[in-house]
Parts: structure tokens; sequence; C-alpha cells
């Protein structure tokens, strides 16, 4: 593995460190996050219209840029540090791969351009206990279902006119702003039905959204209802959908590892700032070497899981899934380092005006989507098959 990055990787972290410098500061944040969609359209349009992010990973043919994993990773990893509220992640990284790898040939010359260019926001609604279990992050999805049968999820019905979805799904990321909706649902009336995918218009009748109050306020959540509303279906009618949804879970890791990077690196600066200025008799609090010995904890935490986040991406491209145990490496080091913050801010830290609770918010809500830590590690451990059934590690 090269540990070096290539020019292009550099210009594209550099570009868009300066972009979010400038358009995604306290005040264009607090703003955004206060927006009935949760994000700015212009920043949205500057990151998919003069940098190209929407379409980083997606293939020249579509209207995408064609890297690699890396790339998007290492861009993602900018969006962390500024905590930028965007529909990145829902479009980019959870609904269009699956639209590129099960989507018909019509489908992804109609949509995939769209989604590139950023004309396109797309969300995918996963009804079920925890969208974690459907990408199998936290155990196998082989037993995965939309929902459970009449009693919940969305059921799928079909009519002579095509497709029609009835039921719910909660804490849809971008679920209440996208235009598309990438539905998981039932085609069948009972628990054991099969699973399929969905696209659902934004004005399809019998569709209602609500946004929900989420504890990362950086990444808007929303309710989706579906009252018999048309839909068409993804793929084939012998498409399973749950291979994909396995295979997405590790890219889907490795990016948010590379955001939780980039989230905790600038809390641990922030706080380093912080501690240089503030003093307490007579001199700076950072000079203490109880208060340095704890930053440095902090910064051997970032480092190693920068070194991981990085490795996953690397590995990703070659077919190497270690994406969910670099999340949980690095959804611990933000904890450590947006925590750290939090106290030696001192008093302003525990503030709803200062930044410091964003970053410890975004730990504790990835973790509730995504993990938590140990059980990406257990499902990691189960994988690859380190300890037999029923043996209990001591």
């Amino acid at each position: 593995m090269d540990t070096r990055l290539t020019a292009e990787q550099d210009e594209i972290r550099r570009t868009l460190r300066e972009l979010l410098r400038r358009r995604c500061g306290h005040e264009e944040l607090r703003s955004a996050v206060d927006s009935p969609a949760g994000h700015d359209p212009l920043l949205w349009s500057a990151l998919a219209g003069r940098l190209g992010l929407v379409g980083l990973a997606l293939p020249e043919r579509y209207g995408g840029v064609g890297c690699s994993m890396t790339e998007l990773a290492l861009a993602c990893e900018e969006t962390g540090r500024a905590l930028a509220p965007s529909p990145l992640l829902a479009t980019s990284v959870l609904t269009a791969p699956l639209i590129l790898a099960l989507g018909t040939r019509d489908q992804r010359a109609d949509l995939l351009p769209r989604l590139a260019a950023g004309h396109l926001t797309a969300a995918l609604a996963v009804p079920g206990p925890a969208l974690a279990t459907a990408l199998a992050l936290t155990g196998p999805n082989t037993g995965y279902r939309a929902g459970g049968g009449r009693a919940g999820g969305v059921q799928a019905r079909r009519t002579a006119d095509g497709w029609t979805l009835y039921g719910q799904a909660d804490q849809v990321l971008d679920g209440h702003s996208a235009r598309l909706l990438l539905v998981a649902a039932h085609t069948g009336g009972f628990a054991r039905s099969r699973t399929c995918l969905f696209l659902v218009a934004e004005d399809a009748v019998g569709l209602t959204r609500t946004r929900q109050t989420a504890l990362d306020a950086t990444r808007p959540q929303g309710r989706v209802q579906l009252r018999h509303t048309p839909a068409e279906l993804l793929g084939e009618d012998d498409t399973d959908v749950r291979p994909a949804l396995a295979a997405l879970g590790d890219p889907v890791a490795t990016v948010l590892a590379a955001e939780a990077v980039g989230a905790a690196d600038r809390a641990l600066e922030r706080t380093v700032e912080y501690v240089g200025q503030r003093e307490q008799f007579g001199r700076p609090i950072g000079s203490f070497q109880a208060v340095k010995h704890r930053l440095a904890d902090v910064y051997v935490g970032v480092q190693a899981a920068r070194s991981a986040a990085y490795y996953a991406a690397w590995a990703t491209t070659r077919g190497d899934g270690v994406g969910a145990l670099a999340l949980a490496q690095a959804l611990e080091a933000l904890r450590a380092a947006a925590a750290e913050g939090i106290q030696l801010h001192g008093g302003i830290g525990f503030t709803w005006e200062h930044d410091a609770h964003l970053y410890f918010k975004r730990a504790a809500g990835d973790a509730l989507l995504f993990g938590p830590a140990h059980r990406l590690r257990d499902r990691a451990a189960e994988a690859a098959g380190l300890f037999a059934r029923d043996e209990v590690a001591v």
C-alpha cells in the first residue's frame, strides 16, 4: 500500500477545504441546519456543479468522474471536518451505488447522470430496526426483511397499473427533502416475503414526508409515509437486493470512517487552539502537563483512526472489507476528541452557541445509525471466523 497522496487527491482535498472554509462557517452551518431542508442548496450546487463531488465515484459514462473509493473518502474527510450538512451521504454513498448495481439500463441512463450533476437528490428508505442491519454492518442480512410483514414496514402490491406501496419508514437520512426515494418493501403480505427496492418520486400520490428531530442536526432525517403510493421497481422482478445491500455496507462504513476522522481532527485542532489562549494562574492551560497528556492521547487516537480509514479506502477498491473496523475506530476517536474538547473548553463548551457539542452528537448519531463500535467489531470478528459458535473471548 502506497500511503502517499497523488497530486489529484491533494487538489481534491485542498479545493474542498477552501470551499468549505468559506461556505460552511459557524453562522452558515447554523443557518443551514435550521432551514426546512436541513442543508444549504447553494453549497450543494457548488459541491455538485463546481467540484463534481456528487459523481466522484460514478462511472464517466453516466456523467461521473470515475474516481475510486479512496478519492471519495478523502473528500468526505473534508466534509466531516466542517460537519457540512448536505445530501451527499444519502445521494452519492447510499442510493446511487444501488441504482448502479441493480437498475435496468434505462433506469441507470435516466437517473445516474442527474444524480451525478446534483440536479436530483435521493434517499434510501429502509424500514426495520436499523439501517446497519440491512447493510450487514452489525450482523448478516440474510434474514433481513423490510419491516415486520403486516405489522409494520412497507408493503408492495402489484396492480394492473404497476406497483403501489403502503407503510412507513422512520429515520431516513434526508428523507424529508430528497427528490427521489429508494424504498425497501415487501412484495407479499407476510413477514418472510421477498424484499425489493422501489423508486418513488417526490410528488407521488399518497407520499407524506416529515422532518424528524434528530440527535445530530447536521444529519437531517425524515419520516416517510406511503399510502397506496405508485412506485417503480428497481431492476427486474427476480432481483435479489440483499447481496447488493450487504456489498454496499463496506463502502458506506469506509466513507463514514473518513468523515469521522475529519471531524475528530477538527475537534482536536479547535481544542488545541483554545487551550493555547485560555489562561489559568497566569499561564495558558495548554502548558499544563495534564492537559498535554490528554490531548496527546486524543492525537494518537485520531492518527490511528486516520490510518485505519485510509487503509479501508484502499482495501475497498481491492475487495477487502475492513470498513466496519475502520468505522468503529473512527467513531471512538471522534467521541474521545469531542468529549475532551467539551471539557477543556470549560463552561463555554457546554453551551448551545458553541460548536463543540455538534462533534459529540455526530459521533453519537452515527453510532446509533450505523453501529455501535462494539457491534461493528463483533460482526467483523464473526465474518472473519475468529470465534467458533458460542465461544466467548476472554
